[in-house]
């Protein structure tokens, strides 16, 4: 097995404390995928679910290569070759073999978000030019005009084989078009530098972008991350996040594959604890909202149990073993552990900050989390904490052959974050303006605000659009705010902006307020007023506001009673609410 000799490094591997881990050397998605599946071809890939109440059924991957070959042969046989194919659906077997079908020798993959409304995804698949669509049955049904009898591309069912076309149908066909001597999908040979990825941006601001990405971003990208996080056949990973997103699509798919791991789907947000008992999964890419609501589901199942006082002094004595090397944290709290399957060992936190706490209280019961930072223009990978050395309140480490700069750092040393590296994207699909302004003499401009200590950790403060200057000058990032504010008991979500005060004048702080109404009931009762519970939040603001600069307190709030609305990774919307 060949190794990447890291050659390009543009920082000494003393910064990442202890020796990386290999990566093995891969140049392309194709080199990716034939050496993995050959590597690890008696070894699982892949636990699906083909009905709700069965048990998950594994896929191998020497199965997992058959039908990527054969699918790829059929999308030669419709005409595909040089053309765009979309994707759209839950994740799902059907939906990763449509990719590397398509990006291994075909086209390119566009990966569209299942909850978009129609009218949204009718113009993507337009503006993308797309020849074919696969697409799930629950898509079929939801929008019957945009995947059903068309002219305009050819239509691909990932479940119904009575469908004009359906993916069971192509890889038969496929299979049928190898043993007759059709070989053009295997001996496609795509360059490093082929874009064969396009990403339509799902951000909490302005229009979507298409972000063009190349087989050489993605296998940089792979190369480089591995060596800072230890991945193996035997880990698992459960993929919970759309796939559609790059965050889960490059990390919690491609990833895995690459290193010869397996992957459990998770029937939806609901079944997250049953699958994770189910799957016995060990590695669990995740965002905040999702890390932040396992830790206080494990606290009030403790709560329920009348076993506070209890756990707590278990986690003192832990704490206190694990300074003298014992670490019993699995066996204390084995309840825990196996309510999330039994052997979960790693969550991986990305697309926004999660708060320090929670990281940390998170590990005392014996779940190892760390977070990384990266944007699709970055393939997405820009920094990750390692597995064994790690900054709670930070983005984590740049990996070996990624630089990471500060443009015009203010007197705090905080300034807009820049990234270069070969996992930059290639730019923004037709739109040359837009790629000018954002990649500069090969940085990348990430329209993030931050900070990099001495020990090479990236700290983000917020973003560039959302800093708020307050009448003496002052920076206040909404989004260290918030954390403040979402540690209170009686604060679910909320989002903090600036505003003028009463009298029109003077900037001040303000806040959208979503309370946890479970906390609050418990408090005041079922039959609480409007004035009791604004009276209560009111409290709780002034409270937080001791935690923090005097120019960053909140001086105005209000209270909304529906949950804001997000983006698919669960990032609140700051301009659609």
């Amino acid at each position: 097995m060949q190794y990447k000799e890291f050659t390009n490094a543009v920082r000494s591997a003393s910064v990442y404390k202890t020796p990386l881990y290999k990566a093995r050397l891969v140049t392309t998605i194709r080199d990716m995928f034939d050496s993995s599946t050959e590597l690890f071809a008696e070894r699982t890939a892949f636990l699906v679910k083909q009905q709700h109440n069965q048990p998950y059924k594994e896929i191998k991957y020497a199965d997992f290569r058959r039908d990527v070959y054969a699918l790829g042969t059929a999308f030669f046989a419709l005409g595909l070759k040089d053309r765009k194919i979309a994707v759209v659906g839950e994740n799902r077997y059907e939906w990763a073999i449509t990719y590397l079908a398509a990006v291994y020798g075909v086209g390119t993959i566009v990966p569209l978000d299942k909850e978009l409304p129609e009218e949204e995804l009718a113009y993507l698949m337009q503006r993308a030019k797309i020849s074919a669509v696969v697409y799930s049955d629950k898509m079929r049904k939801k929008f019957p005009n945009l995947f059903g009898e068309t002219d305009a591309y050819i239509c691909i069912n990932m479940d119904d084989d009575t469908a004009d076309v359906s993916i069971q149908q192509l890889i038969d066909k496929g299979n049928m078009l190898l043993k007759q001597g059709m070989d053009d999908f295997v001996q496609a040979r795509p360059k490093p530098e082929d874009v064969n990825i396009l990403l339509f941006t799902s951000g909490t601001t302005g229009l979507a972008k298409g972000v063009m990405l190349s087989h050489r971003n993605i296998a940089e990208n792979l190369m480089n991350m591995v060596t800072l996080c230890h991945i193996t056949p035997e880990t698992r990973f459960f993929s919970v996040l759309p796939l559609h997103h790059t965050y889960e699509c490059t990390c919690g798919f491609l990833c895995p594959i690459y290193c010869g791991a397996s992957i459990a789907y998770c029937e939806g947000l609901k079944y997250i604890v049953k699958n994770m008992q189910e799957a016995q999964p060990t590695y669990f890419l995740a965002v905040p909202l999702i890390v932040e609501s396992i830790y206080r589901q494990i606290w009030n199942g403790i709560r329920k149990k009348g076993k506070e006082k209890v756990i707590k002094k278990a986690i003192r004595v832990s704490n206190f073993l694990l300074k003298i090397g014992i670490d019993l944290r699995k066996t204390i709290f084995k309840e825990i552990h196996a309510n999330l399957g039994g052997k979960m060992f790693m969550f991986v936190s990305g697309a926004a900050a999660l708060d320090p706490q929670i990281i940390q209280g998170m590990r005392a019961f014996g779940f190892n989390v760390i977070q990384g930072y990266g944007m699709t223009e970055c393939s997405p990978i820009a920094a990750v904490n390692r597995d064994v050395y790690f900054n709670d309140a930070s983005a984590g480490l740049p990996p070996i052959e990624v630089d990471a700069k500060i443009d015009q750092p203010n007197e705090d040393g905080i300034g807009e974050i820049l990234i270069k590296g070969e996992n930059v994207m290639v730019g923004y699909f037709e739109d040359e303006e837009a790629t000018r302004k954002t990649i500069v003499d090969g940085w990348l401009h990430t329209g993030d605000m931050g900070y990099i200590n001495e020990q090479g950790f990236i700290f983000i403060t917020g973003r560039l659009k959302n800093v708020i200057v307050t009448e003496n000058g002052k920076n206040v990032y909404p989004e260290e705010v918030e954390t403040y504010l979402q540690r209170n008991e009686f604060i679910q979500e909320c989002m903090v902006y600036a505003e003028t005060d009463a009298l029109g004048n003077e900037t001040v702080i303000s806040a959208h307020i979503y309370p946890d109404f479970n906390a609050v009931a418990k408090t005041l009762g079922d039959d609480y007023t409007e004035d009791q519970l604004k009276e209560l939040i009111g409290a709780q603001i002034k409270i937080v506001n001791k935690q923090m600069a005097p120019y960053k307190k909140v001086q105005q709030f209000d209270i909304r009673h529906d949950e804001f609305i997000k983006t698919t990774t669960k990032k609140i919307k700051r301009f659609a609410n």
